[in-house]
Protein backbone atom coordinates (compact mmCIF):
# COMPACT_ATOMS: atom_id res chain seq x y z
CA UNK A 1 0.00 0.00 0.00
CA UNK A 2 1.22 3.26 -1.15
CA UNK A 3 2.47 5.82 1.75
CA UNK A 4 2.89 9.27 2.55
CA UNK A 5 6.57 10.34 3.69
CA UNK A 6 8.23 13.47 5.14
CA UNK A 7 11.37 14.24 3.15
CA UNK A 8 13.69 16.51 5.44
CA UNK A 9 16.66 16.96 3.59
CA UNK A 10 19.99 17.63 5.54
CA UNK A 11 22.16 18.39 2.35
CA UNK A 12 21.67 19.51 -1.17
CA UNK A 13 22.51 18.86 -4.81
CA UNK A 14 23.93 21.23 -7.81
CA UNK A 15 23.56 18.06 -9.99
CA UNK A 16 21.46 15.74 -11.11
CA UNK A 17 23.64 12.89 -11.20
CA UNK A 18 24.14 9.18 -9.98
CA UNK A 19 24.85 9.32 -6.48
CA UNK A 20 23.64 8.14 -2.89
CA UNK A 21 20.07 8.36 -2.27
CA UNK A 22 19.13 10.82 0.52
CA UNK A 23 16.08 8.38 0.41
CA UNK A 24 14.22 5.46 -0.58
CA UNK A 25 10.59 4.90 -1.65
CA UNK A 26 8.10 2.61 -3.44
CA UNK A 27 6.61 3.02 -6.66
CA UNK A 28 3.31 5.38 -6.06
CA UNK A 29 4.49 6.84 -2.84
CA UNK A 30 3.51 10.00 -2.17
CA UNK A 31 7.05 12.66 -0.71
CA UNK A 32 6.04 15.51 1.19
CA UNK A 33 9.02 18.29 1.29
CA UNK A 34 10.18 21.34 1.90
CA UNK A 35 12.58 23.32 -0.69
CA UNK A 36 14.94 26.13 -1.16
CA UNK A 37 15.26 29.22 -2.59
CA UNK A 38 17.44 29.61 -5.87
CA UNK A 39 19.79 30.58 -4.12
CA UNK A 40 20.28 27.81 -1.43
CA UNK A 41 18.39 30.36 1.43
CA UNK A 42 15.20 28.16 3.62
CA UNK A 43 11.99 29.00 4.96
CA UNK A 44 13.44 31.07 7.64
CA UNK A 45 16.38 33.27 5.39
CA UNK A 46 19.38 30.84 6.90
CA UNK A 47 21.67 29.92 3.63
CA UNK A 48 22.33 26.89 3.83
CA UNK A 49 23.18 25.44 0.45
CA UNK A 50 25.51 26.86 -2.65
CA UNK A 51 23.50 28.35 -5.66
CA UNK A 52 22.27 27.48 -8.19
CA UNK A 53 19.18 25.82 -7.62
CA UNK A 54 19.74 23.96 -4.88
CA UNK A 55 17.90 20.18 -5.24
CA UNK A 56 15.99 17.80 -2.51
CA UNK A 57 17.51 14.28 -3.42
CA UNK A 58 18.14 12.20 -4.91
CA UNK A 59 14.84 9.69 -4.01
CA UNK A 60 15.42 6.21 -5.03
CA UNK A 61 12.68 5.04 -6.59
CA UNK A 62 12.65 1.00 -5.81
CA UNK A 63 11.82 -1.30 -9.07
CA UNK A 64 13.06 1.92 -11.54
CA UNK A 65 15.20 0.49 -14.11
CA UNK A 66 17.16 1.95 -17.48
CA UNK A 67 13.94 1.42 -20.59
CA UNK A 68 11.22 2.69 -17.62
CA UNK A 69 9.65 5.79 -16.95
CA UNK A 70 9.14 7.64 -13.67
CA UNK A 71 5.63 9.46 -13.30
CA UNK A 72 5.71 12.43 -11.59
CA UNK A 73 2.23 13.93 -9.49
CA UNK A 74 2.38 17.31 -8.40
CA UNK A 75 -0.26 17.54 -5.82
CA UNK A 76 0.51 20.29 -3.78
CA UNK A 77 2.97 23.20 -4.12
CA UNK A 78 1.83 25.68 -0.98
CA UNK A 79 4.42 28.42 -0.20
CA UNK A 80 7.15 27.94 2.95
CA UNK A 81 7.69 31.46 3.72
CA UNK A 82 5.77 34.86 3.20
CA UNK A 83 8.34 36.26 0.46
CA UNK A 84 10.30 35.56 -3.11
CA UNK A 85 12.97 37.90 -5.13
CA UNK A 86 13.84 38.50 -8.64
CA UNK A 87 16.19 40.36 -10.61
CA UNK A 88 15.22 43.76 -11.82
CA UNK A 89 16.72 43.82 -15.32
CA UNK A 90 15.61 41.45 -18.27
CA UNK A 91 18.28 39.04 -19.46
CA UNK A 92 20.38 40.30 -22.14
CA UNK A 93 20.13 37.26 -24.70
CA UNK A 94 16.28 37.95 -25.00
CA UNK A 95 16.89 41.71 -26.06
CA UNK A 96 18.64 43.21 -29.18
CA UNK A 97 21.84 43.45 -28.49
CA UNK A 98 22.27 47.22 -28.79
CA UNK A 99 19.43 47.81 -26.46
CA UNK A 100 20.57 45.42 -24.00
CA UNK A 101 24.47 47.56 -23.86
CA UNK A 102 22.26 50.10 -21.38
CA UNK A 103 20.33 47.60 -19.28
CA UNK A 104 20.69 48.37 -15.46
CA UNK A 105 22.15 46.51 -12.80
CA UNK A 106 21.00 43.39 -11.77
CA UNK A 107 19.56 44.19 -8.41
CA UNK A 108 17.01 42.09 -6.41
CA UNK A 109 14.37 42.75 -5.43
CA UNK A 110 11.89 41.82 -2.63
CA UNK A 111 8.33 40.48 -3.16
CA UNK A 112 5.53 40.07 -1.10
CA UNK A 113 3.35 36.40 -0.75
CA UNK A 114 0.14 37.01 0.34
CA UNK A 115 -0.91 33.20 1.79
CA UNK A 116 -4.31 34.00 2.78
CA UNK A 117 -5.08 36.44 -0.20
CA UNK A 118 -3.36 33.90 -3.08
CA UNK A 119 -1.24 36.51 -4.59
CA UNK A 120 2.34 38.28 -5.00
CA UNK A 121 3.37 41.79 -5.04
CA UNK A 122 6.15 43.88 -5.13
CA UNK A 123 7.56 44.93 -1.75
CA UNK A 124 8.62 48.20 -2.70
CA UNK A 125 7.49 49.44 -6.34
CA UNK A 126 7.89 52.16 -8.19
CA UNK A 127 5.17 54.43 -8.88
CA UNK A 128 4.18 52.73 -12.13
CA UNK A 129 3.88 49.62 -10.06
CA UNK A 130 2.01 50.27 -6.90
CA UNK A 131 -1.28 48.93 -7.91
CA UNK A 132 0.42 45.44 -9.43
CA UNK A 133 -0.68 42.41 -7.63
CA UNK A 134 -0.68 39.22 -8.93
CA UNK A 135 -2.11 35.95 -8.34
CA UNK A 136 0.09 33.09 -6.48
CA UNK A 137 0.60 30.59 -9.18
CA UNK A 138 3.22 28.37 -7.54
CA UNK A 139 5.37 26.13 -10.00
CA UNK A 140 8.29 23.91 -9.84
CA UNK A 141 11.65 25.48 -12.04
CA UNK A 142 13.37 22.35 -11.51
CA UNK A 143 13.14 18.56 -11.52
CA UNK A 144 14.57 15.56 -13.08
CA UNK A 145 16.28 12.00 -12.58
CA UNK A 146 19.55 11.41 -12.72
CA UNK A 147 20.99 11.44 -16.97
CA UNK A 148 22.76 8.10 -18.65
CA UNK A 149 26.26 7.01 -19.27
CA UNK A 150 27.79 8.33 -15.67
CA UNK A 151 27.22 12.24 -16.42
CA UNK A 152 26.43 15.06 -14.20
CA UNK A 153 24.04 18.01 -15.43
CA UNK A 154 24.51 21.30 -13.36
CA UNK A 155 20.81 22.41 -12.14
CA UNK A 156 21.94 25.68 -14.30
CA UNK A 157 20.94 23.59 -17.52
CA UNK A 158 18.47 20.41 -18.33
CA UNK A 159 18.54 18.00 -20.98
CA UNK A 160 16.63 14.51 -21.86
CA UNK A 161 16.63 13.95 -18.05
CA UNK A 162 14.82 17.28 -17.13
CA UNK A 163 16.53 19.51 -14.72
CA UNK A 164 15.70 23.61 -15.17
CA UNK A 165 13.35 24.11 -17.48
CA UNK A 166 11.54 27.04 -15.59
CA UNK A 167 8.21 26.08 -17.10
CA UNK A 168 5.23 27.38 -16.07
CA UNK A 169 3.02 24.03 -16.87
CA UNK A 170 5.05 22.18 -14.31
CA UNK A 171 2.01 22.76 -11.56
CA UNK A 172 -0.31 21.59 -9.93
CA UNK A 173 -2.32 18.99 -11.47
CA UNK A 174 0.06 17.86 -13.66
CA UNK A 175 1.82 14.94 -13.89
CA UNK A 176 5.13 14.67 -16.02
CA UNK A 177 7.11 11.10 -16.74
CA UNK A 178 10.65 11.65 -17.23
CA UNK A 179 12.61 8.70 -18.69
CA UNK A 180 15.02 6.36 -16.68
CA UNK A 181 18.49 6.26 -17.17
CA UNK A 182 19.99 4.46 -13.53
CA UNK A 183 18.60 1.74 -11.44
CA UNK A 184 15.64 4.10 -8.94
CA UNK A 185 15.75 6.65 -11.28
CA UNK A 186 17.30 9.33 -8.72
CA UNK A 187 14.49 12.11 -8.95
CA UNK A 188 15.88 15.23 -7.30
CA UNK A 189 13.17 18.76 -7.12
CA UNK A 190 13.60 21.97 -6.31
CA UNK A 191 13.93 25.73 -7.36
CA UNK A 192 9.89 26.51 -6.79
CA UNK A 193 8.72 29.81 -8.32
CA UNK A 194 5.43 31.98 -6.77
CA UNK A 195 5.02 33.05 -10.05
CA UNK A 196 6.56 33.29 -13.75
CA UNK A 197 6.03 34.60 -17.20
CA UNK A 198 7.04 32.61 -20.25
CA UNK A 199 10.90 32.02 -20.81
CA UNK A 200 12.00 33.26 -17.20
CA UNK A 201 13.22 36.03 -18.93
CA UNK A 202 14.75 37.92 -15.79
CA UNK A 203 16.61 35.30 -15.47
CA UNK A 204 14.25 34.20 -12.29
CA UNK A 205 10.96 33.72 -11.40
CA UNK A 206 9.52 35.02 -8.22
CA UNK A 207 12.25 32.50 -5.85
CA UNK A 208 10.93 31.31 -2.73
CA UNK A 209 10.51 28.38 -0.57
CA UNK A 210 7.84 26.10 -0.90
CA UNK A 211 6.17 23.02 0.30
CA UNK A 212 5.92 20.38 -2.37
CA UNK A 213 3.97 17.21 -2.29
CA UNK A 214 4.24 14.62 -5.64
CA UNK A 215 3.41 10.77 -6.61
CA UNK A 216 6.77 9.23 -7.80
CA UNK A 217 5.59 5.50 -9.89
CA UNK A 218 7.24 3.92 -11.67
CA UNK A 219 5.93 2.83 -15.72
CA UNK A 220 7.46 0.06 -16.93
CA UNK A 221 8.80 -0.63 -20.11
CA UNK A 222 7.33 2.37 -20.76
CA UNK A 223 10.36 3.91 -22.62
CA UNK A 224 10.48 7.51 -23.41
CA UNK A 225 13.41 9.82 -25.14
CA UNK A 226 12.33 13.22 -23.52
CA UNK A 227 9.83 14.38 -20.47
CA UNK A 228 6.12 13.96 -21.42
CA UNK A 229 3.20 15.57 -19.53
CA UNK A 230 -0.30 15.76 -19.16
CA UNK A 231 -2.24 19.10 -17.57
CA UNK A 232 -5.24 20.83 -18.32
CA UNK A 233 -7.16 18.94 -21.10
CA UNK A 234 -3.57 18.36 -22.74
CA UNK A 235 -0.49 16.01 -23.34
CA UNK A 236 3.00 17.64 -23.84
CA UNK A 237 6.44 16.96 -24.54
CA UNK A 238 9.71 18.78 -23.82
CA UNK A 239 12.83 19.51 -25.55
CA UNK A 240 15.68 21.34 -24.17
CA UNK A 241 18.59 22.43 -25.96
CA UNK A 242 20.70 25.28 -27.48
CA UNK A 243 19.75 27.36 -29.86
CA UNK A 244 15.93 27.05 -29.33
CA UNK A 245 15.08 25.93 -32.80
CA UNK A 246 17.14 22.13 -31.53
CA UNK A 247 14.62 22.21 -28.69
CA UNK A 248 11.65 22.41 -30.75
CA UNK A 249 12.72 19.84 -32.61
CA UNK A 250 13.49 17.50 -29.99
CA UNK A 251 9.97 18.38 -28.44
CA UNK A 252 7.97 17.75 -32.07
CA UNK A 253 10.04 14.74 -32.50
CA UNK A 254 9.38 13.07 -29.14
CA UNK A 255 5.43 13.96 -29.80
CA UNK A 256 5.26 12.49 -33.39
CA UNK A 257 6.94 9.19 -31.31
CA UNK A 258 4.46 9.21 -28.80
CA UNK A 259 1.55 9.50 -31.12
CA UNK A 260 3.06 6.68 -33.80
CA UNK A 261 3.60 4.23 -30.39
CA UNK A 262 0.77 4.66 -28.56
CA UNK A 263 -2.08 6.09 -30.47
CA UNK A 264 -1.03 4.47 -34.01
CA UNK A 265 -1.16 7.43 -36.34
CA UNK A 266 1.17 6.74 -39.22
CA UNK A 267 3.68 9.61 -40.34
CA UNK A 268 1.04 11.62 -42.86
CA UNK A 269 -1.26 11.07 -39.64
CA UNK A 270 0.68 13.12 -37.34
CA UNK A 271 1.34 15.62 -40.37
CA UNK A 272 -2.13 16.25 -40.21
CA UNK A 273 -3.37 16.53 -36.69
CA UNK A 274 -0.01 18.08 -35.19
CA UNK A 275 0.22 20.70 -38.23
CA UNK A 276 -3.19 21.82 -37.92
CA UNK A 277 -3.39 21.82 -33.96
CA UNK A 278 0.17 22.10 -32.10
CA UNK A 279 0.55 24.39 -30.20
CA UNK A 280 4.10 25.35 -28.35
CA UNK A 281 4.86 27.46 -25.21
CA UNK A 282 8.05 28.50 -24.30
CA UNK A 283 10.07 27.44 -21.32
CA UNK A 284 13.44 28.73 -19.98
CA UNK A 285 15.23 30.73 -22.35
CA UNK A 286 17.66 31.87 -19.95
CA UNK A 287 20.38 29.56 -19.00
CA UNK A 288 22.66 27.46 -21.31
CA UNK A 289 19.95 25.17 -22.66
CA UNK A 290 16.52 26.76 -23.43
CA UNK A 291 13.05 24.65 -23.01
CA UNK A 292 10.18 24.44 -26.01
CA UNK A 293 7.20 22.79 -24.84
CA UNK A 294 4.92 20.93 -27.78
CA UNK A 295 1.59 20.44 -27.33
CA UNK A 296 -1.84 18.76 -27.73
CA UNK A 297 -5.66 19.00 -27.57
CA UNK A 298 -6.47 15.50 -25.78
CA UNK A 299 -9.48 16.13 -27.45
CA UNK A 300 -8.20 16.02 -30.88
CA UNK A 301 -6.76 12.30 -30.15
CA UNK A 302 -7.60 9.09 -31.64
CA UNK A 303 -8.52 6.24 -29.51
CA UNK A 304 -5.61 4.33 -28.58
CA UNK A 305 -5.52 0.63 -30.26
CA UNK A 306 -6.48 -2.04 -28.36
CA UNK A 307 -3.56 -4.73 -27.34
CA UNK A 308 -4.24 -7.91 -27.36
Amino acid sequence: MAETIRFTPSKWSNLLAEMEPAMRIASGDIVVTETLDAAGTNARGERVADRPNPMNGPIHVAGAEPGDALRVDILRIDPARGTGWTRSALSANVLDPEYARNLPPRDRAEWIIDREASTVRLEAPEAALKHLVLPYTPMIGCFGVAPAGGEAISTATSGRNGGNMDYRGFAVGCSVRFPVAVPGALFFVGDCHAAQGDGEISGTGIETCCEVEIRLTVEKRRTIGWPRGELDGRIFTVGNACPLDQALQHATTEMVVWLKSEYGLSEPDTAHLLGQTVRYDVGNVFNPAYTMICSLEKKWLPERPKTA
